[in-house]
């Protein structure tokens, strides 16, 4: 492998690569060296990757929108804001965001990383949390209800979020239920510091729901395994089986 080999980045979307070599500067947004999509709710220009001092750095250089940085493992997260910018140490590292009711993915590989992982993944005991805070079955499935466009997608793209009414369709539930849970797990998300779970009265519905699903998919909290959960609540729902009263407090 030659130094410049050694030194390029590989920005993987929606089944295609894109090549990022030192010294130049490689723009992600509607415009740019990875256009993403004519949606009106991205920048133009939102995201950029450069190597600066031989250290590559991804910065949010839009006004508005914010991404979540994840490793491929789920186990580091990072929120760039607006202005915000992250070095990029990691072998994979995965770039989450929405613009409108629309979630992307994107994928950056680095030849030569400069964090690598020798320590083995904890092992699971089978209890979803965030941070101290366990998710009940109902708060679980309620997330996979809306973040299941994404998990059923191959690899990185974009994907169109569920409205509340069209995920409580799919579990079974009433909208009123739906909603409730939903309430829960942001207001849990919350008091453990995860950003994004609150905002403006107008903007408030329809962020918190996009926001969840990006930190549930970076954080792993839900999984393309969890999917058939959704058929069993539905069914459950249909006969009068599923547990109205749980406790989500």
């Amino acid at each position: 492998m030659t130094t410049a080999e050694a030194d390029a980045l590989t920005v993987e979307f929606a089944g295609e690569e894109f090549s990022v070599e030192p010294g130049a500067v490689f723009t992600v947004g509607r415009e740019g060296d990875l256009a993403i999509d004519d949606n009106l709710f991205l920048h133009r220009n939102f995201l950029t990757i450069q190597n600066v001092e031989g250290l590559w750095l991804l910065s949010n250089v839009g006004s508005r929108l914010s991404a979540t940085v994840t490793d491929s493992g789920g186990r580091v997260q990072a929120w760039l804001a607006p202005g915000a910018r992250l070095p990029l140490v990691f072998a994979s590292t995965s770039v989450i965001f929405s613009a409108g009711p629309t979630t992307y993915e994107l994928t950056i590989h680095a030849a030569e990383p400069t964090f690598r992982d020798t320590q083995p993944p904890a092992d699971d005991d089978g209890l979803s949390t965030i941070g101290d805070v366990p998710l009940t079955h109902s708060q679980r499935v309620m997330i996979l209800a809306l973040a299941e466009p994404v998990l059923r997608r191959e690899g990185t793209g974009m994907s169109e979020l569920p409205t509340s009414a069209q995920a409580a369709e799919r579990l079974g539930w009433t909208l009123t239920r739906f909603n409730r849970k939903l309430d829960n797990v942001c207001d849990k998300l919350d008091r453990v510091g995860v950003p994004g779970m609150r905002g403006g009265v107008r903007s408030y519905a329809t962020n918190r729901r996009v926001r969840l699903v990006e930190h549930a998919i970076a954080a792993r909290l839900v999984t393309r395994d969890d999917l058939p959960l959704l058929d069993v609540e539905h069914e459950g729902s249909l006969r009068g089986e599923n547990d109205l009263g749980e406790d989500d407090a």
